[in-house]
Protein backbone atom coordinates (compact mmCIF):
# COMPACT_ATOMS: atom_id res chain seq x y z
CA UNK A 1 0.00 0.00 0.00
CA UNK A 2 3.04 2.28 0.09
CA UNK A 3 3.12 5.13 -2.42
CA UNK A 4 5.58 4.19 -5.23
CA UNK A 5 7.35 7.54 -4.80
CA UNK A 6 8.08 6.69 -1.17
CA UNK A 7 9.32 3.25 -2.18
CA UNK A 8 11.70 4.83 -4.70
CA UNK A 9 12.91 7.29 -2.07
CA UNK A 10 13.68 4.50 0.38
CA UNK A 11 15.55 2.55 -2.31
CA UNK A 12 17.76 5.56 -2.96
CA UNK A 13 18.39 6.04 0.77
CA UNK A 14 19.74 2.50 1.02
CA UNK A 15 22.60 3.31 -1.36
CA UNK A 16 25.56 3.99 0.91
CA UNK A 17 27.07 7.26 -0.32
CA UNK A 18 28.61 8.20 3.02
CA UNK A 19 32.06 9.74 3.22
CA UNK A 20 34.91 8.90 3.15
CA UNK A 21 34.07 6.17 0.60
CA UNK A 22 30.73 7.03 -1.03
CA UNK A 23 29.40 4.50 -3.52
CA UNK A 24 28.89 7.05 -6.27
CA UNK A 25 28.72 4.41 -9.00
CA UNK A 26 25.65 2.79 -7.44
CA UNK A 27 23.95 6.16 -6.96
CA UNK A 28 24.58 7.27 -10.54
CA UNK A 29 23.41 3.90 -11.91
CA UNK A 30 20.21 4.13 -9.84
CA UNK A 31 19.42 7.72 -10.87
CA UNK A 32 20.30 7.11 -14.51
CA UNK A 33 17.89 4.16 -14.58
CA UNK A 34 15.09 6.30 -13.12
CA UNK A 35 15.79 9.09 -15.60
CA UNK A 36 15.92 6.75 -18.58
CA UNK A 37 12.58 5.22 -17.58
CA UNK A 38 11.15 8.73 -17.51
CA UNK A 39 12.40 9.40 -21.03
CA UNK A 40 14.99 11.94 -19.93
CA UNK A 41 18.21 12.40 -21.87
CA UNK A 42 21.31 11.37 -19.91
CA UNK A 43 24.84 12.75 -19.86
CA UNK A 44 27.72 11.94 -17.51
CA UNK A 45 30.61 14.33 -16.96
CA UNK A 46 33.71 13.19 -15.06
CA UNK A 47 35.02 16.42 -13.56
CA UNK A 48 38.01 14.60 -12.10
CA UNK A 49 38.96 10.98 -11.53
CA UNK A 50 36.14 9.10 -9.83
CA UNK A 51 33.89 12.16 -9.57
CA UNK A 52 31.00 12.13 -12.03
CA UNK A 53 28.18 14.63 -12.48
CA UNK A 54 25.00 13.07 -13.86
CA UNK A 55 22.81 15.33 -16.02
CA UNK A 56 19.23 14.35 -16.84
CA UNK A 57 17.41 16.60 -19.31
CA UNK A 58 13.77 17.24 -20.16
CA UNK A 59 13.97 19.17 -23.42
CA UNK A 60 11.81 22.28 -23.70
CA UNK A 61 9.83 23.32 -26.75
CA UNK A 62 12.07 26.38 -27.16
CA UNK A 63 15.60 25.16 -26.35
CA UNK A 64 17.06 28.57 -27.20
CA UNK A 65 15.62 29.94 -23.95
CA UNK A 66 17.66 29.74 -20.78
CA UNK A 67 17.03 26.56 -18.82
CA UNK A 68 15.89 25.63 -15.33
CA UNK A 69 18.53 23.78 -13.30
CA UNK A 70 17.46 21.41 -10.51
CA UNK A 71 20.57 20.55 -8.52
CA UNK A 72 21.13 17.99 -5.79
CA UNK A 73 24.13 16.17 -4.35
CA UNK A 74 24.48 12.43 -4.01
CA UNK A 75 26.84 12.22 -1.01
CA UNK A 76 25.93 12.16 2.67
CA UNK A 77 27.84 12.82 5.88
CA UNK A 78 29.19 10.12 8.23
CA UNK A 79 27.09 8.53 10.96
CA UNK A 80 27.65 7.32 14.52
CA UNK A 81 25.48 4.22 14.41
CA UNK A 82 25.42 3.75 18.19
CA UNK A 83 23.29 6.92 18.44
CA UNK A 84 20.71 5.81 15.88
CA UNK A 85 17.45 4.07 16.79
CA UNK A 86 17.44 2.26 13.42
CA UNK A 87 20.32 1.35 11.09
CA UNK A 88 21.05 4.56 9.14
CA UNK A 89 21.10 2.95 5.70
CA UNK A 90 18.04 0.71 5.93
CA UNK A 91 15.41 3.46 5.50
CA UNK A 92 13.14 2.06 8.20
CA UNK A 93 9.65 3.57 8.26
CA UNK A 94 7.91 3.63 11.64
CA UNK A 95 4.19 3.49 12.39
CA UNK A 96 3.90 7.29 12.11
CA UNK A 97 5.36 7.25 8.60
CA UNK A 98 8.72 8.68 9.65
CA UNK A 99 11.52 7.37 7.42
CA UNK A 100 14.86 7.11 9.23
CA UNK A 101 18.05 7.20 7.19
CA UNK A 102 21.10 9.33 6.53
CA UNK A 103 20.17 11.60 3.65
CA UNK A 104 16.41 11.79 4.27
CA UNK A 105 16.70 15.56 4.72
CA UNK A 106 20.16 16.19 3.24
CA UNK A 107 19.29 15.82 0.44
CA UNK A 108 18.15 12.60 -1.22
CA UNK A 109 14.54 13.64 -0.62
CA UNK A 110 14.90 16.56 -3.03
CA UNK A 111 16.53 14.41 -5.72
CA UNK A 112 13.57 12.03 -5.76
CA UNK A 113 11.03 14.84 -5.42
CA UNK A 114 12.43 16.46 -8.58
CA UNK A 115 12.15 13.18 -10.47
CA UNK A 116 8.69 12.30 -9.20
CA UNK A 117 7.35 15.78 -9.97
CA UNK A 118 8.60 15.36 -13.54
CA UNK A 119 7.05 11.88 -13.69
CA UNK A 120 3.68 13.39 -12.75
CA UNK A 121 3.95 16.27 -15.24
CA UNK A 122 4.98 13.99 -18.10
CA UNK A 123 2.12 11.59 -17.27
CA UNK A 124 -0.25 14.55 -17.56
CA UNK A 125 1.13 15.24 -21.03
CA UNK A 126 2.66 18.57 -20.04
CA UNK A 127 5.47 20.31 -21.91
CA UNK A 128 7.11 23.68 -21.36
CA UNK A 129 9.08 26.22 -23.32
CA UNK A 130 12.19 26.05 -21.16
CA UNK A 131 14.39 22.99 -20.85
CA UNK A 132 14.72 21.47 -17.37
CA UNK A 133 18.08 19.98 -16.39
CA UNK A 134 18.65 17.87 -13.28
CA UNK A 135 22.23 17.66 -12.02
CA UNK A 136 23.36 15.13 -9.43
CA UNK A 137 26.78 16.12 -8.14
CA UNK A 138 29.40 14.51 -5.86
CA UNK A 139 31.36 15.76 -2.88
CA UNK A 140 29.10 18.62 -1.73
CA UNK A 141 29.50 17.49 1.87
CA UNK A 142 33.29 17.94 1.68
CA UNK A 143 33.18 21.38 0.07
CA UNK A 144 32.20 20.63 -3.52
CA UNK A 145 35.77 21.20 -4.71
CA UNK A 146 35.72 18.00 -6.80
CA UNK A 147 32.09 18.47 -7.72
CA UNK A 148 30.14 21.63 -8.49
CA UNK A 149 33.12 23.97 -8.12
CA UNK A 150 34.86 22.21 -11.01
CA UNK A 151 31.68 21.53 -12.98
CA UNK A 152 30.63 25.20 -13.33
CA UNK A 153 33.94 25.91 -15.09
CA UNK A 154 33.43 23.24 -17.74
CA UNK A 155 31.93 23.64 -21.22
CA UNK A 156 29.30 21.01 -20.39
CA UNK A 157 27.91 23.28 -17.70
CA UNK A 158 27.96 26.34 -19.94
CA UNK A 159 26.10 24.31 -22.58
CA UNK A 160 23.21 23.90 -20.13
CA UNK A 161 22.45 27.61 -20.69
CA UNK A 162 21.16 28.04 -17.13
CA UNK A 163 18.69 30.81 -16.40
CA UNK A 164 17.62 29.90 -12.87
CA UNK A 165 18.60 27.18 -10.39
CA UNK A 166 17.01 25.42 -7.45
CA UNK A 167 19.21 23.71 -4.85
CA UNK A 168 18.91 22.50 -1.28
CA UNK A 169 17.59 24.37 1.72
CA UNK A 170 16.78 23.28 5.27
CA UNK A 171 13.88 21.73 7.12
CA UNK A 172 11.68 24.07 9.15
CA UNK A 173 10.11 23.01 12.47
CA UNK A 174 7.33 25.60 12.05
CA UNK A 175 4.56 26.03 9.47
CA UNK A 176 6.81 28.23 7.33
CA UNK A 177 9.13 27.06 4.56
CA UNK A 178 12.70 28.35 4.59
CA UNK A 179 13.91 29.89 1.34
CA UNK A 180 17.58 30.85 0.96
CA UNK A 181 18.62 33.58 -1.46
CA UNK A 182 22.28 33.80 -0.47
CA UNK A 183 24.97 32.15 1.60
CA UNK A 184 27.72 32.96 3.99
CA UNK A 185 31.28 32.98 2.72
CA UNK A 186 33.15 30.10 4.42
CA UNK A 187 36.68 30.97 5.57
CA UNK A 188 38.93 28.34 7.10
CA UNK A 189 41.90 30.05 8.72
CA UNK A 190 44.94 28.46 10.35
CA UNK A 191 46.91 30.71 12.69
CA UNK A 192 50.51 29.76 13.51
CA UNK A 193 52.39 31.13 16.47
CA UNK A 194 56.20 30.80 16.72
CA UNK A 195 57.96 31.50 20.01
CA UNK A 196 60.86 30.65 22.29
CA UNK A 197 61.22 26.96 23.21
CA UNK A 198 62.76 25.52 26.35
CA UNK A 199 62.38 23.32 29.39
CA UNK A 200 58.91 22.94 30.86
CA UNK A 201 60.14 23.89 34.36
CA UNK A 202 61.06 27.51 33.47
CA UNK A 203 59.17 30.78 32.93
CA UNK A 204 60.31 31.30 29.36
CA UNK A 205 59.39 34.59 27.75
CA UNK A 206 57.77 35.10 24.34
CA UNK A 207 56.40 31.57 24.03
CA UNK A 208 54.17 30.32 21.26
CA UNK A 209 51.54 29.40 23.85
CA UNK A 210 51.31 32.96 25.21
CA UNK A 211 50.79 34.31 21.71
CA UNK A 212 48.26 31.60 20.95
CA UNK A 213 46.36 32.54 24.10
CA UNK A 214 46.04 36.12 22.83
CA UNK A 215 44.95 34.93 19.40
CA UNK A 216 42.28 32.61 20.76
CA UNK A 217 41.04 35.28 23.18
CA UNK A 218 40.58 37.79 20.35
CA UNK A 219 38.85 35.32 18.04
CA UNK A 220 36.52 33.95 20.70
CA UNK A 221 35.67 37.43 22.04
CA UNK A 222 34.41 38.28 18.57
CA UNK A 223 32.50 34.98 18.53
CA UNK A 224 30.80 35.90 21.80
CA UNK A 225 29.84 39.36 20.52
CA UNK A 226 28.18 37.85 17.41
CA UNK A 227 26.47 35.23 19.54
CA UNK A 228 25.03 37.93 21.80
CA UNK A 229 23.99 40.04 18.80
CA UNK A 230 21.98 37.10 17.48
CA UNK A 231 20.49 36.37 20.89
CA UNK A 232 19.43 39.94 21.59
CA UNK A 233 17.74 40.63 18.25
CA UNK A 234 14.81 38.35 17.43
CA UNK A 235 14.69 39.62 13.83
CA UNK A 236 18.12 38.12 13.11
CA UNK A 237 18.74 34.53 12.00
CA UNK A 238 21.96 32.53 12.10
CA UNK A 239 22.54 33.55 8.49
CA UNK A 240 22.69 37.24 9.48
CA UNK A 241 25.67 37.03 11.81
CA UNK A 242 29.25 35.82 11.45
CA UNK A 243 29.79 32.43 13.08
CA UNK A 244 33.25 31.50 14.29
CA UNK A 245 34.50 28.32 15.91
CA UNK A 246 37.87 27.04 17.04
CA UNK A 247 37.98 23.58 15.47
CA UNK A 248 41.58 22.33 15.78
CA UNK A 249 44.64 22.88 17.99
CA UNK A 250 48.13 21.64 17.21
CA UNK A 251 51.50 21.84 18.94
CA UNK A 252 53.87 20.35 21.44
CA UNK A 253 56.12 17.29 21.56
CA UNK A 254 56.34 16.42 25.24
CA UNK A 255 54.93 17.39 28.65
CA UNK A 256 58.25 18.91 29.73
CA UNK A 257 59.14 20.81 26.56
CA UNK A 258 57.86 24.30 25.77
CA UNK A 259 57.04 24.11 22.05
CA UNK A 260 58.47 26.51 19.50
CA UNK A 261 55.29 26.47 17.42
CA UNK A 262 51.55 26.11 17.95
CA UNK A 263 48.63 26.36 15.55
CA UNK A 264 44.89 26.92 15.81
CA UNK A 265 42.30 26.45 13.07
CA UNK A 266 39.07 28.40 12.85
CA UNK A 267 35.90 27.81 10.83
CA UNK A 268 34.35 31.22 10.03
CA UNK A 269 31.13 31.81 8.06
CA UNK A 270 30.60 35.42 6.97
CA UNK A 271 27.24 36.82 5.76
CA UNK A 272 27.11 38.82 2.51
CA UNK A 273 26.39 42.01 4.47
CA UNK A 274 29.96 42.04 5.85
CA UNK A 275 32.81 43.70 3.95
CA UNK A 276 35.31 40.87 3.50
CA UNK A 277 38.35 43.13 3.08
CA UNK A 278 37.57 44.88 6.34
CA UNK A 279 37.03 41.57 8.10
CA UNK A 280 40.39 40.22 6.95
CA UNK A 281 42.02 43.40 8.22
CA UNK A 282 40.45 42.61 11.61
CA UNK A 283 41.93 39.09 11.51
CA UNK A 284 45.34 40.54 10.65
CA UNK A 285 45.06 42.95 13.60
CA UNK A 286 44.23 40.13 16.02
CA UNK A 287 47.31 38.25 14.85
CA UNK A 288 49.55 41.32 14.89
CA UNK A 289 48.46 42.25 18.43
CA UNK A 290 49.40 38.75 19.67
CA UNK A 291 53.10 39.44 19.02
CA UNK A 292 55.85 38.70 16.56
CA UNK A 293 55.95 35.39 14.72
CA UNK A 294 52.19 35.13 14.40
CA UNK A 295 50.94 34.40 10.88
CA UNK A 296 47.76 33.09 9.29
CA UNK A 297 46.92 31.18 6.14
CA UNK A 298 43.69 30.28 4.40
CA UNK A 299 42.65 26.70 3.74
CA UNK A 300 39.41 28.01 2.26
CA UNK A 301 38.56 31.59 1.36
CA UNK A 302 35.29 32.11 -0.48
CA UNK A 303 35.05 35.71 -1.68
CA UNK A 304 31.78 35.45 -3.60
CA UNK A 305 28.92 37.42 -2.05
CA UNK A 306 26.33 37.25 -4.81
CA UNK A 307 22.73 37.02 -3.70
CA UNK A 308 19.63 36.12 -5.70
CA UNK A 309 16.91 38.72 -6.14
CA UNK A 310 13.69 38.25 -4.17
CA UNK A 311 12.06 41.35 -5.63
CA UNK A 312 8.66 40.81 -7.25
CA UNK A 313 9.98 42.64 -10.30
CA UNK A 314 12.38 39.75 -10.90
CA UNK A 315 10.67 37.28 -13.29
CA UNK A 316 12.23 34.18 -11.71
CA UNK A 317 11.30 35.16 -8.17
CA UNK A 318 7.85 36.28 -9.31
CA UNK A 319 7.24 32.80 -10.75
CA UNK A 320 8.53 31.05 -7.62
CA UNK A 321 6.76 33.23 -5.07
CA UNK A 322 3.53 33.29 -7.09
CA UNK A 323 3.20 29.51 -6.87
CA UNK A 324 3.90 29.63 -3.15
CA UNK A 325 1.18 32.24 -2.65
CA UNK A 326 -1.28 30.19 -4.69
CA UNK A 327 -0.49 27.12 -2.61
CA UNK A 328 -0.68 29.20 0.59
CA UNK A 329 2.90 28.35 1.55
CA UNK A 330 4.34 30.69 4.16
CA UNK A 331 7.91 31.58 3.21
CA UNK A 332 10.75 32.78 5.41
CA UNK A 333 13.56 34.39 3.41
CA UNK A 334 17.02 33.78 4.85
CA UNK A 335 20.75 33.73 4.22
CA UNK A 336 21.90 30.10 4.41
CA UNK A 337 23.92 29.70 7.64
CA UNK A 338 26.41 27.17 6.24
CA UNK A 339 27.45 26.55 2.63
CA UNK A 340 25.96 24.61 -0.29
CA UNK A 341 26.76 24.20 -3.97
CA UNK A 342 24.51 27.19 -4.66
CA UNK A 343 27.47 29.45 -3.98
CA UNK A 344 29.30 28.09 -7.02
CA UNK A 345 26.22 28.57 -9.20
CA UNK A 346 25.78 32.17 -8.03
CA UNK A 347 29.50 32.80 -8.49
CA UNK A 348 29.11 32.24 -12.25
CA UNK A 349 26.25 34.75 -12.27
CA UNK A 350 23.21 32.47 -12.23
CA UNK A 351 20.37 33.16 -9.76
CA UNK A 352 19.84 30.26 -7.36
CA UNK A 353 17.35 29.60 -4.58
CA UNK A 354 17.91 27.08 -1.80
CA UNK A 355 14.64 25.32 -1.06
CA UNK A 356 13.83 21.94 0.47
CA UNK A 357 10.04 21.69 0.97
CA UNK A 358 10.08 20.34 4.52
CA UNK A 359 8.04 22.23 7.09
CA UNK A 360 6.80 20.95 10.46
CA UNK A 361 10.03 18.93 10.51
CA UNK A 362 12.89 19.15 13.02
CA UNK A 363 16.22 20.21 11.48
CA UNK A 364 18.26 16.98 11.57
CA UNK A 365 20.75 17.46 8.74
CA UNK A 366 24.03 15.84 9.87
CA UNK A 367 22.37 14.79 13.14
CA UNK A 368 21.58 11.39 14.63
CA UNK A 369 18.23 9.80 13.74
CA UNK A 370 17.75 11.95 10.65
CA UNK A 371 14.23 11.36 9.37
CA UNK A 372 11.52 12.69 7.10
CA UNK A 373 7.82 11.89 7.32
CA UNK A 374 6.41 10.31 4.18
CA UNK A 375 3.52 12.80 4.02
CA UNK A 376 5.94 15.75 4.14
CA UNK A 377 7.96 14.06 1.40
CA UNK A 378 4.87 13.54 -0.78
CA UNK A 379 3.74 17.13 -0.23
CA UNK A 380 7.15 18.22 -1.52
CA UNK A 381 6.53 16.40 -4.79
CA UNK A 382 3.25 18.26 -5.15
CA UNK A 383 4.99 21.58 -4.50
CA UNK A 384 7.62 20.91 -7.17
CA UNK A 385 4.90 19.76 -9.57
CA UNK A 386 3.49 23.29 -9.30
CA UNK A 387 6.82 25.14 -9.22
CA UNK A 388 8.38 23.54 -12.30
CA UNK A 389 5.64 24.52 -14.76
CA UNK A 390 5.75 28.13 -13.52
CA UNK A 391 9.55 28.39 -13.77
CA UNK A 392 9.79 26.56 -17.10
CA UNK A 393 7.08 28.83 -18.51
CA UNK A 394 8.64 32.18 -17.59
CA UNK A 395 8.20 34.31 -20.75
CA UNK A 396 11.30 35.13 -22.81
CA UNK A 397 13.47 37.70 -21.08
CA UNK A 398 14.87 40.79 -22.85
CA UNK A 399 18.32 39.17 -23.09
CA UNK A 400 16.78 36.12 -24.77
Amino acid sequence: SEDPSVTLFREYLRIDTVHPKPDYDAAIQFLECVGTNLGLACQKVEVCQGRVVLILTWQGTNPCLRSILLNSHTDVVPVFEEHWTYPPFEAVKDSQGNIYARGTQDMKCVSIQYLEAIRRLKAEGKSFARTIHLTFVPDEEVGGHKGMEMFVQRPEFRALNVGFALDEGLASPSDTFSVFYGEKSPWWIKVKCVGSPGHGSRFISNTAAEKMHKVITSFLAFRESEKQRLKSNSSLTLGDVTSLNLTMLEGGVSFNVVPSEMAASFDIRIPPTVDLKTFEEQVATWCHDAGDGVTYEFHQKCMDQHITSTEESDPWWKAFSGVCRDMKLQLKLEIFPAATDSRYIRAVRHPAIGFSPMNRTPVLLHDHNEFLNEQVFLRGIDIYAHLLPALASVPPLPAE
